[in-house]
């Protein structure tokens, strides 16, 4: 399966694309990855790259289309799903046209749907570990010892990126930009599996699962 894993921060797509690439035997194909794998081999796409980045602006759309369609092309038969990408509807056009013309498809978006507020909960709430990377929540997760990692590390912090200005500002993006992802593909006739992603994790994945099962027949 060719699968776009979709969703606001926070979501959970990070745990939910893990059990699905495990379930169903794909790979996981983050656009965030692929263009700090680009980065590091020093490619031409690697360097374009980093010259938009170096001046603080924004990697183009084409670019970022162009490093997808290279991952993908070297992707196993098993299939793949697409963390982070499309991110807009100009990202999803330009990978439905260069699979269009590799005789290709995308099967489904899955798409994790959690109301805002659940979200800014979330977010704000969780504490990380900067030593081992471990991540608690100061309500659903809680560590051993308050605002201690369980592992013996030490205190655990917020992410710059989890305070709540930030976060929503990361909605509002996501609101303008990447949500108009699905809005697209369902005016192509594609199939839209809608998640409810405010839930408990494993609920998440049976439903998740139930669905793909469904859809591979």
């Amino acid at each position: 399966m060719k699968l776009i894993l979709l969703g606001p921060p926070g979501a959970g797509k990070g745990t939910q694309c893990k059990r699905i690439i495990e379930k169903y035997g794909m790979i996981h194909m983050s656009s965030g990855d692929i263009l700090r794998a680009e980065r590091k081999a020093n490619s031409d796409l690697g360097q374009k790259a980093q010259s938009y980045m170096d001046s603080g602006a924004l990697v183009p759309d084409d670019l970022i289309i162009d490093m997808m369609i290279k991952a993908i092309k070297e992707a196993p038969a098993s299939g793949y799903v697409l963390d982070g990408f499309p991110r807009t509807v100009a990202q999803g056009d330009g990978l439905d046209a260069a699979l269009a013309n590799a005789g290709e498809k995308i099967d489904a978006i899955v798409n994790l749907q959690v109301p805002n507020e659940a979200i800014i909960s979330r977010m704000t709430g969780r504490r990380c570990c900067p030593v081992c990377g471990a991540v608690y929540h100061i309500e659903n997760l809680k560590p051993k010892t308050e605002g201690q990692c369980d592992k013996g590390c030490g205190e655990l912090v917020q992410r710059p990126d989890d305070t709540p200005e930030v976060v929503a500002n990361r909605l509002k993006i996501y609101d303008e930009q990447t949500a108009a992802v699905v809005g697209y593909y369902q005016e192509k006739g594609n199939v839209i599996l809608d998640i409810d992603a405010n839930q408990e994790i494993d609920k998440v994945t049976a439903d998740v699962f139930e669905k793909l099962d469904a859809l591979k027949g």
